[in-house]
């Protein structure tokens, strides 16, 4: 009987040690800063961006046009994620927030502002939709996407 108990114990301890160092050794969804240098992660998020963007945000991250007029609804079309819109002004940790979560007014977007951005979260992987944001960036001019890494860091620290 006391054996039982000891053992019940230690499995207990065993259970929770590893737990805990699961959970202490959890990276976050996304680098620090997601590189657009890896190829291979640029090259799967062109499929992906392809299969789930391209209708809205465009072949050549163009976006809609008249991007910042509002359509008879209220909302705004689809931005460029090229560098002539203003996806490069957002840290990664809101990029990769806007498309797995949404724009979600006082968030991702200013209070009371309305999207047709859907959340990618239930259809995208975190590992996905950071290929997705590399893709974008991969075409990005170095200065546009150094300024962002700048702006990523910041918010980092």
């Amino acid at each position: 009987m006391l054996s039982r108990k000891l053992i019940a114990g230690a499995a207990a301890v065993l259970v929770g040690g590893l737990a805990t160092l699961l959970y202490s050794t959890r990276r976050p969804p996304h680098p620090v800063f997601i590189d657009p240098a890896d190829r291979a992660l640029v090259v799967q998020g062109k499929a992906i961006y392809a299969n789930n963007c391209v209708a809205c945000h465009g072949e050549a991250l163009q976006g809609q046009p008249n991007w910042r007029e509002r359509l008879p609804n209220g909302r705004l079309p689809a931005p460029p994620h090229d560098k002539t819109g203003h996806t490069w002004h957002h840290p990664d940790a809101m990029l990769f927030n806007m498309v797995k979560n949404g724009l979600v007014p006082g968030k991702t977007a200013p209070p009371g502002y309305e999207s047709d951005m859907p959340a990618y979260g239930e259809i995208l992987t975190d590992e996905e939709i950071v290929a997705v944001l590399a893709y974008i960036k991969s075409d990005w001019p170095s200065k546009v996407l150094q300024a962002q890494k700048e702006v990523t860091l910041q918010q980092r620290n």
